[in-house]
């Protein structure tokens, strides 16, 4: 597992990144011919629970047991992760919905080929203990720290602009720099996800404004995502990654200390902290990844509440043909 070094956050998918997609298809299809194909997993951040799949996933090699040779890379958010898929540079990744529907029709396809959550487990509006901020309506012209342009922690910033009317400074730090950047003060509040949050919360080091679990009605908030060329090309890969996969999520959630002592290793948190991501967040995720149309629909509908605009209808978005069988 490599982290992402090149970053470049940004929500629009740049000419260059859809021409790489373009140049990429043809550069992929030798290794995906060899004998055991290489898939190409992209995860938003290190300390996600789609890391922590991933990672299961690949220590039980898992993949290998669907013929396939993983590569897995971490990036600084899910814009950035979306990029890569669209640069041709990854060939499944963890994102929400509303990033195929935008790049759809910016020439860019991809599906959306099984559902991973179902709410914000865990992601919280958070602000230091020792904050002035009691209100959301105190955030006004206020520094709010996200992950990057596009991400999920972005399209919660913005959700917290419009359905609480307050207009903020949202500032990309990259997902390691969420923390370090509250705690330092460079920003004066953050979206913050899980297990991080947890953490805060716990050490008493933050306090939450919002928790957006609860905040906002469940539906499609992130699943794993595949490029149209992948799809059409290499469908086995497809079908095998997705397999591995859940199959690394049943792994985790039928060895709760193994799981726990892995979220602790992976995220560098006190074990007490990895067993309340473990019960809620991991025990919380998809574990057939059915797609319902419905709730990526709701998704679809929270990104044009915020702004975004030109989406693909829902029934381009995803694919029901992908439906896991874990690897075991």
């Amino acid at each position: 597992m490599t982290d992402h070094a090149a970053s470049r956050p940004g929500f629009a998918l740049s000419r260059r990144a859809l021409a790489a997609g373009v140049a990429g298809a043809g550069l992929a299809k030798p290794a995906l011919a060899q004998a055991r194909p290489r898939l190409r997993v992209g995860v938003p951040t290190k300390a996600y629970w789609p890391t922590i799949i991933a990672t299961a996933a690949e220590q039980q090699k898992f993949f290998e047991k669907e013929g396939l040779a993983v590569e897995t890379t971490i990036y600084r958010g899910g814009a950035e992760c979306f990029e890569a898929l669209a640069a041709g540079a990854a060939d499944l990744i963890l994102d929400p919905p509303s990033l195929v529907a935008a790049g759809i029709r910016r020439g860019f396809g991809s599906k959306l080929v099984t559902s991973g959550a179902l709410a914000y487990f865990g992601w919280h509006l958070m602000v230091r203990t020792d904050s002035p901020i009691r209100e959301v309506s105190e955030l006004a012209g206020k520094k709010l720290g996200i992950t990057s342009r596009g991400s999920g922690s972005d399209l919660l910033a913005q959700w917290t602009e419009v359905d609480r009317r307050v207009t903020t400074n949202r500032v990309p730090v990259g997902g390691g720099g969420l923390v370090p950047n509250l705690r330092s003060r460079n920003i004066d509040a953050a979206v913050i996800y899980s297990p991080l949050s947890f953490q805060l919360l716990r050490a008493n080091q933050a306090r939450s404004l919002i928790d957006f679990g609860t905040a906002i009605p469940q539906h499609t908030t992130a699943g794993w995502i595949a490029s149209d060329r992948i799809i059409r090309d290499t469908p086995q890969a497809v079908q095998g990654g997705v397999n591995a996969i859940y199959g690394g999520l049943g792994w985790l959630r039928a060895n709760r200390g193994p799981a726990v002592e892995l979220i602790s290793t992976n995220n560098e948190i006190p074990p007490e902290i990895a067993t309340i991501e473990y019960q809620e967040t991991i025990l919380k995720l998809s574990v057939d990844g059915v797609i319902e149309q419905a709730q990526v629909a709701y998704s679809l509908e929270l990104a044009r509440m915020i702004g975004m605009t030109d989406l693909a209808p829902v029934e381009e978005v995803f694919t029901t043909r992908f439906r896991p069988v874990p690897t075991r």
